[in-house]
């Protein structure tokens, strides 16, 4: 059986190993669903500088599950969270541990974790091309979601002038079904009008 730590136990061992490169640290413990499963997450908030020995140190604790690199558009900073469980799979022992790494939108580098983690490579390679981040040292720095003729510098998580413009907008809504696809093999019933003198139907209660 592998040894497990509780939250706050992680959190310390970061606090101590880290000290003030750490912030923003919350853990929450929480049961859900009727059979009241234990969920538990670790937040912090690291410097992009600290993430690949951040993501180390946890490999240090039990090689982690990557879960997600979720992204967000701040104003200024783009946030970086990358959802990382450890102790997966183990009957209520899984922790995620969420590393929140702020990017300025000026200066929006941040290193691969590929290198520890070589699953990552495809979630980092969906934050190029969806929110602009550039990832330093990517083995493959391809498009994974987005055609290769898409316009460069639109990203289409962005909420700034980088975003999807209102030019690349189709409202279809607006004009019916397009005329130049063929019809759905399934014509759509026409409605059935309503008779003022239609009987209710049968075993009904009486009015």
């Amino acid at each position: 059986m592998r040894a497990t730590m509780k939250p706050q136990e992680i959190a310390d061992r970061f606090v101590e190993k880290f000290g003030n490169r750490v912030s923003d640290i919350r853990v929450k413990e929480w049961y859900e669903g009727v059979k009241k499963l234990p969920q538990k997450t670790v937040w912090m908030t690291i410097p992009r500088d600290t993430l690949n020995d951040a993501v180390a140190e946890l490999i240090a604790i039990d090689y982690p599950h990557l879960g997600v690199i979720a992204a967000a558009d701040n104003g200024e900073m783009i946030d970086l969270l990358y959802h990382l469980q450890v102790f997966f799979g183990g009957k209520h022992e899984e922790i995620c541990v969420v590393l929140t790494v702020q990017v300025p939108k000026s200066d929006p580098h941040v290193p691969t974790i590929s290198g520890l983690i070589p699953g990552a490579v495809y979630s980092e390679r969906e934050k190029q091309d969806m929110i602009g981040i550039i990832v330093d040292g990517i083995p493959d720095a391809r498009r994974i979601f987005l055609p290769e003729d898409f316009p460069e510098d639109v990203y289409p998580w962005r909420k700034d002038e980088k975003g999807i413009p209102p030019s690349m907008v189709k409202e279809l809504w607006k004009v019916g079904r397009p005329t130049d696809r063929p019809a759905p093999p399934v014509a759509e019933p026409e409605p059935v009008p309503k008779s003022d003198t239609e009987e209710p139907p049968s075993g009904g209660a009486a009015e």
